[in-house]
């Protein structure tokens, strides 16, 4: 009966992980993308050019993978620095959002 109950469990957990109960929320993402990236990488990941001219740097279209994104806001690159106070699901919203505009 034990073994009936955990294998039912288990399927009860995985058809809720492959709905995307757990996924990042990319609209979520996009308040704090507004509050934190939106000056020097524009409302839809465009770049400001007014900001690259005053940083000296050229404008690149934003990574293209979710690790590499998750792994510039972290760490910062080049000029730009880590972007505090960002971890957990905050940071999955962003990447989820981030993803969203190369739709």
């Amino acid at each position: 009966m034990n073994k009936v109950i955990g294998i039912t469990l288990v399927c009860l957990l995985a058809a809720i992980c492959c709905t995307g109960a757990f996924a990042a929320d990319a609209a979520a993402g996009k308040a704090i993308y507004a509050a934190k990236c939106k000056a020097c990488h524009g409302a839809e990941g465009e770049g400001n050019p007014n900001m690259a001219k005053v940083l000296k740097v050229d404008l690149k279209p934003l990574s293209s993978t979710s690790a590499d994104v998750k792994a510039v806001i972290t760490n910062g690159q080049g000029k730009m620095k880590p972007v505090g106070g960002l971890a957990g699901a905050d940071l999955d919203n962003v990447v989820a959002f981030v993803k969203s505009l190369k739709k």
